[in-house]
């Protein structure tokens, strides 16, 4: 096949499948060589492959939304700092500023050209999270973003193959966990290595000299796709407001959601300004996740590229919370900007209700904890590590919401097992929260119940950055609210819900993560959903006959 004829559709649709495998292997090389246990065990993540204009044309399914939809801009910023002409074999880049990288300084960026027969023929670039960047952890407490951590300009990481020790050097000495950091950057630029390889195998496979004709279709394809789903809805604005914890006052989440023929475009006027602390959210960020939460509902089937995004937009007032400005702090913007999908729910609900969920917990509840143990000197200093865990999702019109889930972000929780390998923590219970989902026709998914103490004789430091504690799930349509969050300690101290805090030894850390709301009124569940629950211990006998009106058969003789 020559690139000078033109390529066939069936093949061009292959080849778009193969990219997807490409990615997906770059994607599965990063997670099994990666150091940090938050994304070797839970996939927070992401893969792609960019043509030379910075389009990316696909994306790993391994990954994180966050990463991805924000990482899609970066590729961009990367161009405007190193020119295709100038770029040779053997190179790579890498950043980690959260406004052109992924938001925040724990995920680091490094984008590889890819050649072939000495030729330019694309980039491709990953992110993935690092444990510890230095400055005062991975936690909201900052007051700017220099206070957390060690900030990378756009910079050349590789130079035709030679590593840039100096960069290297300030890595690791710009973190408690060198060693892991290190590695991490490593994996980084490996599993780039190995896209390129694959990519470079299936252009000699099709006898392909670019990418142009394929980018070109798989672009048009998927705009012309996704604006078809959107040509199905009515057109007009609806509008929707969330309120949520904040870090030290409540943030209100105010949205505007216009359907046109050109596409779906959301507006945040009118949400709360900047916090002093480091929740904030860059705007790549905001529109990460919201175009996400946009996709879940009108573009399901549609692959995640650069035409499938380009009909969803998103604009932010800036100085809102959701268009913070550098310097502010924005380590934990995921608190924030993770809850912009069900802000854009209950915009398409007045839409389309029968294909949108109520609110669920939607921020992680990361667990991320810190601590003292013999090392450095050519080791760790420390142990430190994000345990990742979520509560309930919110009910969905034909089913119920899913229990301990991470949505939206899609990580996985990390195992107890690699936890207490990992750190010297101890998990004595981790189970699901009975009563937390809120009742309804379909049920809210539940949250779960966690006691965590340390195993050795020393406190361990809680970086908390939790919400849903004031402001819960709602539910919608007679459906109930999920039950709140909560952490505290086993002797009765009540924690807060963000910021840093000290577990002591011979304690135990108490974790009640929140649970999702329901859908329609409990009078109509069906009678078997409620027996099961009630037989599974999901729900309490209280909740079945208070709610429900349900009593087991032998209570009723």
């Amino acid at each position: 096949m020559s690139q000078s004829n033109s390529v066939g559709l069936i093949d061009l649709q292959i080849m778009w499948n193969r990219l997807i495998a490409v990615v997906e292997e770059q994607a599965q090389t990063l997670m099994r060589t990666a150091f940090s246990p938050i994304v070797r065990e839970a996939g927070d993540l992401s893969a792609g492959i960019f043509d030379l204009q910075g389009r990316m044309l696909a994306q790993a399914i391994t990954g994180t939304p966050g990463h991805v939809n924000s990482m899609a801009e970066s590729v961009k910023h990367f161009l405007r700092y190193f020119p295709i002409d100038r770029m040779k074999p053997g190179d790579a880049y890498i950043t980690n500023d959260p406004w052109m990288g992924t938001g925040h300084l724990n995920d680091f960026v490094i984008t590889t050209p890819c050649f072939r027969n000495g030729k330019l023929v694309a980039l491709f670039s990953c992110t993935s999270h690092l444990m510890d960047i230095g400055g005062i952890g991975f936690g909201p407490d900052g007051t700017d973003v220099f206070m957390e951590g060690l900030y990378i300009p756009m910079l050349k990481l590789f130079d035709q193959g030679k590593v840039n020790e100096t960069l290297m050097a300030m890595i690791r000495a710009n973190t408690r966990q060198p060693v892991d950091t290190e590695g991490d950057v490593y994996s980084l630029a490996g599993c780039n290595d190995v896209g390129s390889r694959r990519l470079v195998e299936m252009m000699d496979e099709f006898g392909i000299d670019t990418l142009d004709q394929l980018g070109d279709h798989i672009i048009a394809r998927s705009r012309e796709a996704v604006l078809a789903e959107i040509a199905k809805l009515p057109k007009g604005t609806w509008h929707n407001s969330m309120t949520v914890d904040g870090y030290d006052e409540p943030v209100t989440l105010v949205a505007a959601l216009a359907i046109s023929d050109s596409g779906i475009h959301v507006d945040y006027t009118g949400t709360t300004g900047v916090s002093a602390r480091g929740i904030n959210v860059p705007h790549a960020y905001t529109t990460a996740y919201t175009v996400f939460g946009l996709g879940c509902v009108v573009a399901t089937h549609i692959p995640n590229n650069a035409g499938s995004l380009e009909p969803l937009t998103v604009s932010a007032p800036e100085g809102c919370i959701l268009n913070a400005p550098k310097p502010n702090a924005v380590a934990s913007r995921h608190v924030i900007g993770q809850m912009l999908p069900d802000v854009a729910f209950g915009c398409l609900r007045q839409v389309i209700p029968d294909r949108v969920p109520a609110e669920g917990t939607s921020c992680l509840w990361n667990i991320n904890v810190r601590g003292h143990v013999a090392g450095g000197e050519g080791g760790n200093y420390g142990f430190g590590m994000t345990i990742t865990s979520n509560g309930g999702t919110g009910a969905r019109p034909d089913k119920d919401g899913l229990s301990a889930t991470a949505y939206p972000s899609g990580v996985r929780g990390t195992p107890v097992e690699i936890a207490e390998t990992q750190t010297p923590l101890i998990f004595w219970r981790k189970e699901f929260r009975p009563d937390s989902g809120g009742a309804g026709r379909t049920r809210g998914g539940l949250g779960q119940i966690m006691e965590i103490e340390s195993g050795i004789d020393e406190p361990f430091d809680l970086l908390a950055a939790f919400d849903r504690i004031d402001y819960p799930a709602r539910g919608r349509d007679g459906g109930g609210d999920g039950e709140a969050g909560f952490l505290s300690l086993k002797s009765g101290k009540v924690l807060k819900g963000k910021g840093f805090q000290l577990i002591p030894p011979g304690d135990r850390l108490m974790l009640m993560t929140p649970g999702g709301g329901g859908i329609g009124a409990p009078a109509e569940r069906d009678r078997a959903q409620v027996a099961n629950d009630l037989a599974d211990e999901l729900i309490s006998p209280d909740r079945a006959d208070r709610l429900y009106a349900y009593k087991p058969p032998q209570a009723a003789e």
